[in-house]
């Protein structure tokens, strides 16, 4: 079981934060930043369930109890969350893809539903979990050009927002009454490669890497970001702290300019980059090289924004790689 004593927001490492004996339950453990906390969670003494919409998943790791679901329908697998200490919902179809109807669709449906089914099968369920934490994201901001947001922020215009704020509107009006909740904004997390991919930093390393990794369009489009470690020190205290609760920002206290981002990236990445060489590319060239060349979304490198994590800097958390620069010397092994 989870052990509450002296438990507060305080800046110990996540391994040293101690799950020993309890049952976690990770809806969406099988991408990246699943198999990050999955690997996390076990350092600190869980026992992990996977919930995989795979019934073999090619990456299972034997560690990890894996259970099938569709993120849409009841089934057995809602037994997998009674007696659960926790639960962690990461359940979303990736937002790294051109945005055709279809891909919108999914972006949201994947979202809302998956978090739906999971307040049904609580509902249902005898001894419910301490608490659910819900993965949100920092793009409900939208995309202003120079507004620092926080959490008491207005929320943005566009696609993500609405699907942002739809997702978080489905997780309260599912989360009982009895559990508490705990929904994370987070922002774009960097980190080391791994069985559920390399994120999005391995990209831009190696884009870093042939030279092209300088201003893209204006440049000045803000990068809110955090290093996994933080992210999954984040989830783990959102789960041991019973004082956290609500919506929080989690993201490093310290944005920077795309422009500056990149700057780190050249330094670390070796290559051109690392040479000075850095061609940078303006709007055009980005909304045609990205949906011919990387078949991606090119507003998600056109467009940014700066958060901080007021209520947790409030609360006195404190980020182990708070700024940029140490954060991907930590993570050189992920770009090099």
């Amino acid at each position: 079981m989870i052990d509450h004593e002296h438990m507060k927001p305080t800046s110990a490492h996540p391994k040293s934060l101690n799950l020993a004996g309890s049952h976690i339950v990770l809806a969406g453990g099988s991408g990246f930043i699943g198999q990050s906390l999955a690997n996390s969670l076990k350092s600190s003494g869980a026992r992990i369930t996977i919930l995989s919409r795979q019934s073999q998943h090619p990456r299972a790791d034997p560690r990890f109890t894996i259970v099938n679901w569709d993120a849409r329908t009841l089934g057995t697998w809602c037994h997998a969350l009674d007696g659960a200490d926790a639960i962690v919902n990461l359940v979303g179809r990736t937002v790294d893809c051109i945005k055709t109807p279809d891909h919108c669709d999914e972006i949201l449906r994947s979202r809302v539903e998956s978090t739906l089914i999971l307040g049904k099968a609580l509902a249902a369920t005898a001894k419910q979990p301490r608490v659910w934490v819900q993965m949100s994201t920092a793009h409900i901001y939208g995309d202003p050009p120079e507004v620092v947001c926080d959490e008491q922020s207005p929320t943005g215009y566009g696609l993500a927002p609405f699907v942002g704020q739809a997702w978080e509107e489905a997780f309260l009006a599912s989360c009982p009454k009895s559990v508490r909740g705990v929904i994370l904004r987070t922002s774009f997390v960097i980190g080391r490669p791994n069985s559920g991919g390399s994120g999005a930093l391995g990209t831009l390393g190696t884009l870093a890497k042939l030279g092209l990794g300088g201003k893209v369009g204006s440049g000045r489009q803000g990068m809110s970001w955090i290093h996994e470690d933080d992210l999954n020190g984040i989830i783990l205290q959102s789960i041991v702290d019973s004082s956290m609760s609500g919506m929080y920002i989690s993201t490093a206290p310290q944005p920077v300019s795309q422009i500056e981002f990149m700057r780190q990236v050249r330094r670390c990445a070796g290559g051109l980059g690392s040479l000075g060489i850095a061609l940078p590319a303006s709007e055009l060239m980005v909304r045609l090289g990205a949906r011919l060349l990387l078949r991606t979304d090119p507003e998600l490198a056109l467009y940014g924004r700066y958060c901080i994590p007021k209520r947790l800097m409030d609360d006195g958390y404190k980020f182990h790689f708070p700024n940029l620069r140490d954060a991907l010397e930590n993570l050189t092994s992920t770009i090099t």
